[in-house]
């Protein structure tokens, strides 16, 4: 087994451990630089990382996710399942600095995640013949803006958006609360194959996972955070599309939302988004795409995202990892040394070492809360 395939399997047995969770999981890989590595440590190691307790630490002991990763590797490799990982360098840039973001993806389909602009649509399951109109409009206007959308493949709204991608060859992914096997609601099964000829369906879900009710909001993190701007078409005032906005405002992102008549249920929830000032009101694509500083037929160059880690500028008179380190701290700013460890790859053992190197020399200070910044 190559050393990068036998890292994959290890981190999936972390996901499968009982007891830990994605943040656990990062802490764990930065100190011990890699996830094969968290099960090459022993007890003594494992229980000074900071937020290990003694049961975390027993659960790794036992291997318990060992197995069951092996046999969900070889599954994957077997129906064509592709699997994405938050430490390789193409894992979906507007995630990656995500406090909460997934430690694995698993996706079928023609999709580029990092595509220069993703439109978010959601909205109500009961939609109305004004939501499906609308929908309808709004992708049919994003075609010369190049966009990749991204829906939760459910009824209503999401489903309409699809069909409308497929009519008009844009690429839309379908973001599921289940595994890839488990297409729900049984009846999208066709429309979610078809997507995958110009996009795709994707979820965090393990293959056989059931859509239980607290995996949709989950669900809907990634909607919110694959989106540079999400709309919401139509949403009562307790919809679910509002958390989907929610997780839109604290990931910094746009949110339009398209206004109704004002004596449908199905509209009070984008009313109220827009009179709370959470959103701001959607009434064309170009009048929006305007607001985004976006053009049509083009893709600007102030629309490319952020350059990965790797691609850095040049530092010279530096160590490569020492330009990664500098080159994060210039194009983000101030920064924790366990986000600093994650997006950089480097443990934190060795990144305490090099900062402080980078001190002696006047590059960079350090901060209360074990922040770091540029001189």
């Amino acid at each position: 087994m190559q050393e990068k395939e036998e890292d994959y399997i290890h981190t999936l047995a972390l996901v499968f451990t009982p007891g830990i969770g994605s943040v656990m999981i990062r802490q764990l890989i930065s100190y011990c630089g890699g996830a094969t590595n968290v099960f090459r440590a022993d007890y003594k190691k494992l229980i000074k990382i900071p937020g290990i307790g003694d049961k975390a630490a027993r659960a790794i002991l036992l291997k318990q996710g060992v197995e069951l990763a092996q046999k969900e590797w070889s599954r994957c490799q077997r129906e064509g399942v592709r699997l994405h990982f938050y430490t390789d360098a193409d894992f979906p840039r507007r995630l990656k600095p995500l406090y909460d973001s997934p430690l694995v993806l698993y996706s079928q389909g023609q999709m580029e995640l990092n595509a220069h602009r993703t439109v978010g649509i959601v909205g109500t399951r009961q939609v109305t013949d004004y939501g499906k109109t609308i929908t309808e409009s709004i992708i049919r206007d994003l075609a010369p803006y190049h966009t990749l959308v991204v829906s939760g493949l459910a009824y209503g709204v999401d489903i309409t958006a699809h069909r409308a991608c497929l009519k008009h060859q844009i690429p839309t992914v379908g973001v599921m609360a289940s595994g890839l096997d488990v297409i729900y609601p049984a009846v999208h099964k066709r429309t979610a194959q078809d997507m995958q000829q110009n996009g795709g369906i994707l979820t965090e879900n393990p293959l056989g996972t059931k859509p239980d009710a607290k995996r949709f909001p989950a669900r809907n993190r990634i909607i919110a955070g694959l989106s540079d701007v999400t709309i919401v078409v139509e949403s009562t005032r307790k919809g679910g599309s509002l958390i989907t906005i929610e997780y839109a405002m604290n990931y910094h992102r746009e949110v339009f939302a398209v206004p109704g008549p004002l004596t449908s249920p199905q509209s009070e929830g984008c009313h109220q988004l827009i009179k709370d000032n959470k959103a701001a009101v959607f009434t064309t694509v170009d009048e929006m795409a305007e607001a985004l500083g976006w053009k049509r037929g083009e893709i600007a160059e102030a629309d490319t995202l952020p350059a990965q880690p790797d691609a850095t500028p040049i530092f010279d008179g530096f160590t490569q990892e020492e330009g990664q380190v500098l080159s994060l701290l210039k194009r983000q700013g101030d920064m924790q040394l366990d986000e600093l460890s994650w997006q950089s790859g480097i443990h934190l053992g060795k990144l305490a070492t090099l900062l402080l190197n980078l001190e002696f020399q006047g590059m960079v200070r350090s901060l209360p809360g074990k922040k770091y910044a540029l001189v």
